[in-house]
């Protein structure tokens, strides 16, 4: 049996770091605007992807668009996280009308606790941001392709923006002022990088969206299942 993938910075989520991350996304206008962002985007992929009635939104988190996935009235939840602590704070932080209709999941990404096609969507926001090997890229959207009947929704950080172009520079004045390149888990991802490895996983690209064209890296693919 292969040795379960288990990112480094997965384990810092105890109850004071879910508190936290609940905070962060309420933490002033930009981050709310911000949020509001995400928010359009999540709607406008959902959309495209046909409005799926079953949805695994993998990880949760502290459940902040559990509101916005029960805007369709007839759609079934599983809010799923690695971390317990997260999920705990999910079910009390977000609305009780909303979490009654959330059945909770605690599992790792790469390896998810329901069978095959199990779901319609997997909606999956800020975590391949976070996945610097293409091995684990790729062991992670292959799980995904396992478990979605039809369609994926999901985050992350690609280049050809300002932003980008900005976090290399910062990067490489980094590495000139203290040596080699230490601790990182967050990572900017050439698109024809990983719109390879989708298609190496399963999927086709159906379309994707944009934070802000040209200037923030942040974009949100759908696939579809092939």
């Amino acid at each position: 049996m292969a040795t379960p993938i288990k990112l480094e910075f997965s384990e810092k989520y105890d109850e004071q770091h879910a508190q936290e991350y609940l905070l962060k996304h309420q933490d002033g206008v930009a981050r709310r605007m911000s949020h509001k962002r995400d928010e359009q985007l999540a709607r406008a992929a959902l959309a495209m992807a046909g409005e799926p009635g079953l949805v695994l939104d993998l990880p949760c988190g502290a459940g902040r668009f559990w509101p916005l996935l029960a805007e369709k009235p007839n759609r079934v939840i599983i809010g799923a996280d690695n971390s317990a602590a997260m999920l705990k704070i999910a079910t009390v932080a977000q609305p009780a009308e909303v979490v009654k209709r959330v059945q909770p999941l605690q599992t790792s990404a790469f390896d998810i606790n329901l069978p095959d096609n199990a779901v319609d969507s997997i909606f999956c926001m800020r975590l391949l941001h976070h996945i610097g090997e293409s091995s684990h890229r790729l062991a992670l959207l292959r799980e995904f392709q396992r478990v979605t009947r039809d369609s994926v929704i999901v985050s992350l950080w690609v280049d050809g923006n300002f932003k980008a172009w900005k976090r290399k520079r910062m990067e490489v004045r980094r590495k000139e002022e203290f040596g080699q390149e230490g601790y990182q888990n967050r990572f900017v991802l050439p698109a024809a990088t990983v719109e390879e490895e989708f298609k190496q996983a399963g999927f086709r690209v159906q379309d994707h969206l944009d934070f802000f064209p040209l200037y923030a890296m942040w974009r949100v693919y759908v696939l579809r299942k092939r």
